[in-house]
């Protein structure tokens, strides 16, 4: 069973990846992680995780991380907001990991520990760094100042990487476009995630009996975290609006946050509360998308939603904000239907008129199951960060023997 690292233990003889990661929360940027530790260690690399703290409302996928063998070294002292003293430990305990592993390749994931451990990576000269963007907050998640302060970081530390990888093509032409990067050092690398156990048969009944659901009502659910970002209250608005048209339907919340108390409170306060359920995280999605008729993501921001990626897997029609790197998942409304972001009324008319037509919505998303288990399945992504990683090294090498 895998265990928190109490140091590193060198393999002689393979490339040496130090990947670091701000915290191991439920979703889908740490699961790509642990894929592509498990992965990769596979395929013959020396290959270690370096993770920070996550909050108790975030939830842990370190259950999670011991089902698939992967050992972690906690950096207590990382965390996500900019704190100069913790920030400042961070970095020199990094240093100090980097000095000690001597890894052929620092791979990053998420802006804090992107940050840290690209300045490390420099001043103690690891050959090549990576960097990886599953979505970015330059643009509609802070002030002005604030948002300004991490664009500019952002730019500067480009330079500093020798390939920016970013989820989607939309998240790469953001890049560009704020100034992030060259165009020949940022490339696309979808998320890969294990979709098999949601590809087949699903068991039915459990969502349904935790919501109190009636067997032929149809059920609408959101999963994911409960944060500002996902604008939660716009689909409880849009909600009350299909109950107007659908009397029968219910919705359910599968997740948790720092948002769950005040999205309880608005749904009283719509007169939801029988209608919507909040369960929490659950541990098998298998159960969760077994049930579900329809799954709704109404973002403001988007790298690539896991959970629409799940729930084409599992066949489930899918109706979302036409945000970040969603388009590009659902290409452009083939596999599902697309809406404006913060319009109750659209997002609402969409699922209406998604349930009144399931013939058509299974056929869409039926077309989005093929796309995403060939596109964003785990081992695409281990073959493709194989090969990355592979290229990378070879370009140093060629560099080094120029010089």
């Amino acid at each position: 069973m895998a265990r928190v690292a109490d140091d590193f233990r060198r393999s002689g003889g393979t490339v040496r990846v130090l990947r670091l990661f701000s915290r191991l929360n439920i979703g889908g940027p740490s699961r790509h992680v642990l894929i592509l530790t498990a992965g990769l260690r596979q395929r013959g690399y020396d290959t270690h995780l370096v993770i920070g703290r996550e909050s108790s409302s975030e939830g842990s996928f370190s259950s999670l991380a011991r089902e698939m063998d992967v050992e972690w070294r906690l950096l207590a002292t990382l965390g996500r907001e900019v704190r100069w003293i913790s920030d400042f430990r961070s970095l020199l305990a990094l240093m100090r990991m980097i000095r000690r592993f001597q890894p052929d390749i620092l791979h990053t994931h998420t802006a804090k520990a992107g940050a840290l451990g690209r300045v490390a990576a420099y001043l103690t000269g690891v050959p090549v760094v990576v960097h990886t963007y599953h979505g970015h907050v330059l643009n509609g998640y802070f002030g002005a100042i604030r948002t300004a302060f991490y664009r500019n970081i952002e730019r500067a530390l480009a330079p500093l990487t020798t390939c920016l990888l970013a989820v989607s093509e939309s998240v790469r032409q953001d890049l560009l476009g704020l100034g992030v990067g060259a165009a020949d050092r940022i490339r696309v690398m979808p998320l890969g995630l294990e979709l098999t156990p949601l590809s087949g048969e699903l068991p039915r009944g459990v969502l349904r009996r935790l919501s109190e659901a009636p067997a032929d009502a149809p059920l609408v659910g959101v999963v994911g975290r409960l944060v500002p970002i996902k604008d939660l209250p716009t689909f409880l608005e849009a909600a009350r609006r299909v109950r107007q048209e659908v009397p029968r339907a219910r919705f359910v919340v599968v997740g948790d946050g720092v948002e769950r108390a005040a999205l309880e409170d608005r749904c009283r306060r719509l007169g939801m509360d029988r209608a919507v359920r909040f369960l929490g995280w659950m541990s098998d999605m298998r159960d969760v998308y077994g049930d579900l008729d329809l799954v709704v993501n109404s973002s403001l921001s988007e790298g690539t939603p896991v959970a629409l990626i799940e729930a084409l897997a599992a066949g489930r029609p899918v109706v979302a904000t036409r945000v970040g790197g969603t388009p590009d998942l659902l290409e452009n409304g083939r596999f599902g239907r697309l809406v404006a972001p913060v319009d109750p009324e659209a997002l609402a008319r969409a699922v209406v008129e998604t349930l009144r037509a399931p013939d058509e919505a299974r056929a869409r998303a039926e077309s989005g199951r093929a796309h995403v288990l060939g596109r964003h399945g785990a081992n695409r992504l281990i073959d493709d960060m194989d090969a990355l990683y592979r290229e990378l090294l070879a370009e140093r090498q060629k560099q080094g023997r120029a010089a």
